[in-house]
């Protein structure tokens, strides 16, 4: 970070006020009323990875045997059941669901059909493992992923450094039902949902492989949070800043002698 000379000269006078017993308690209150606004701004932000680690525990316990997804232990989960030295890949059933922001209230028919298919799922031998993964909570690692809400995802999932293949799917959000999940594990979901293999894969793209991931997450949801205005001005100063640092270079080589023109000879000094 930079610092302007200019601005820690300015700021020397209040500093040595606040060392004055008399400009003292003002400049605690002024201290106080900044924290407090501070905190009133951060307090309006979203929260980047929201988990309840008691409501995870709960669902993971209960009769869905369904695990909650996290920026923190999405990966020890997916792991978690992968013996080593496995040819077999053990099957996950990922559903990315969100909320009103995020899914404009319309996950709440998708996710309960998949709550109702984990819970046929949970006490059938050899049944995919389930989970959930809430972009209203998670927005960070949604966008890590580049994951869309209502979309399936099925991980097959292998020791490391295994290549872990990734299947997609898209559901009718407003007629989908628990049929269509079992439907899809009967007939086989590698006839209908699609092979992820784009730069967002969680394992197997080049963000993931050079571990840039999670900051480019965090970037986006960052950007997400802007306003379309705020957007432009940071286009526009960064594309003055540009011109006026081009405009300077070709300011300074015009500065330089000329070269004298062919057939002329060099001026006298």
């Amino acid at each position: 970070m930079r610092f302007s000379t200019t601005s820690a000269i300015l700021g020397l006078p209040l500093l040595a006020a606040a060392e004055v017993p008399e400009y003292q308690a003002q400049f605690e209150n002024y201290l106080g009323q900044a924290q407090s606004f501070l905190g009133k701004v951060t307090s309006k932000l979203p929260h980047p990875n929201k988990h309840d680690p008691v409501a995870a525990a709960e669902a993971k316990a209960g009769s869905l045997n369904m695990d909650i997804l996290s920026l923190d232990n999405w990966k020890s989960t997916l792991y978690a059941p992968v013996k080593p030295g496995s040819t077999t890949p053990e099957e996950w059933w990922v559903l990315i669901t969100g909320g009103n922001k995020t899914c404009f209230g319309h996950c709440g028919r998708v996710e309960a059909a998949f709550n109702e298919t984990a819970g046929k799922w949970a006490a059938t031998p050899g049944a995919p493992h389930t989970a959930l993964l809430n972009c209203e909570n998670q927005p960070v690692l949604c966008n890590a992923w580049s994951a869309p809400v209502g979309a399936l995802w099925v991980f097959e999932m292998l020791p490391e450094p295994a290549p872990i293949d990734i299947y997609t799917k898209r559901f009718n959000m407003t007629t989908v039902t628990s049929d269509n999940f079992v439907k899809l594990r009967e007939e086989g979901y590698k006839a209908s949902a699609k092979l992820h293999d784009g730069f967002f894969h969680p394992f197997n793209g080049p963000l993931a492989k050079n571990g840039v991931a999670t900051p480019v997450g965090w970037v986006l949801w960052v950007f997400n949070l802007l306003p379309s205005w705020a957007f432009m001005i940071l286009v526009s100063i960064f594309s003055r800043t540009m011109m006026s640092n081009r405009m300077g270079q070709m300011d300074g080589n015009r500065g330089g002698p000329r070269p004298a023109a062919a057939g002329q000879a060099a001026p006298r000094r």
